[in-house]
């Protein structure tokens, strides 16, 4: 385990059920993501792609198998390293495929809750946010309640947020499902500058083949197995 590499994943394995109600979501999963580099994550719906990626944000256990964010191992088949919920509120990010935006709170407000709850004042929570929301380029939603915004801008919040805390790592599943095209490949867009500038570790899961070229390297996944895409022609 190196410290170059944000993510780590050394074949995860997930089982659910046993003898004949045994189902195997994941078999020896295996990934590296550098720091500043965005991956994509590919396949058919069932192939194992969402657990893989919950896996890696250290919300399902695994059945065996080594997961290490920042070059320290966090996970050790299902034995932790670490206070996960701590681990994972200061060092990975999670953007889903719905905003899951707080309906009653504006933009700002947010992405200022996710840093309040981490333990930061509310100026130097505002102070954050309208930043974030400045970078992403919402600044002037900030007043907005979601309902008032489209959804590529939802979705940006929704990055914002995840960013709140200066994670190492974001993950993101499916975020462009409901957005057109055009708003779609902004969003992805959107994860190559945060990785690039800010040296993330990204992955996201998608069925969305319309922006790929943004991406840094691509894997395909199914039947729970996954391997790196061959290159483009």
């Amino acid at each position: 385990m190196t410290d170059a590499f944000a993510i780590q994943t050394e074949k995860l394995t997930k089982i659910y059920g046993s003898g004949n109600t045994e189902v195997v979501a994941m078999r020896d999963a295996s990934i590296t993501v550098r720091r500043g580099e965005v991956v994509a994550l590919l396949g058919p719906s069932g192939a194992g792609k969402s657990t893989f990626l919950t896996s890696v944000g250290l919300i399902t256990p695994l059945t065996s198998g080594r997961v290490a964010i920042g070059g320290k191992l966090i996970l050790d088949g299902p034995y932790p390293r670490a206070n996960l919920q701590a681990f994972r509120r200061k060092h990975i990010g999670y953007v889903f495929q719905k905003s899951n935006l707080i309906p009653f709170l504006t933009a700002c407000e947010n992405v200022q809750i996710a840093l309040q709850l981490s333990g930061h004042g509310p100026r130097a929570a505002r102070r954050r946010a309208l930043s974030l929301l400045d970078y992403l380029g919402v600044a002037e939603r900030e007043r907005n309640l979601p309902s008032m915004l489209s959804g590529g801008q939802q979705q940006r919040v929704a990055v914002a947020r995840a960013l709140a805390n200066q994670p190492s790592v974001l993950l993101a599943d499916e975020p462009t499902a409901a957005l057109d095209s055009h708003r779609g490949r902004q969003v992805m867009e959107l994860f190559a500058k945060v990785a690039h500038e800010h040296g993330t570790g990204v992955i996201v899961v998608t069925h969305d083949h319309r922006a790929l070229d943004v991406f840094d390297t691509i894997y395909e996944m199914e039947d729970g197995i996954i391997r790196r895409a061959p290159p483009s022609p």
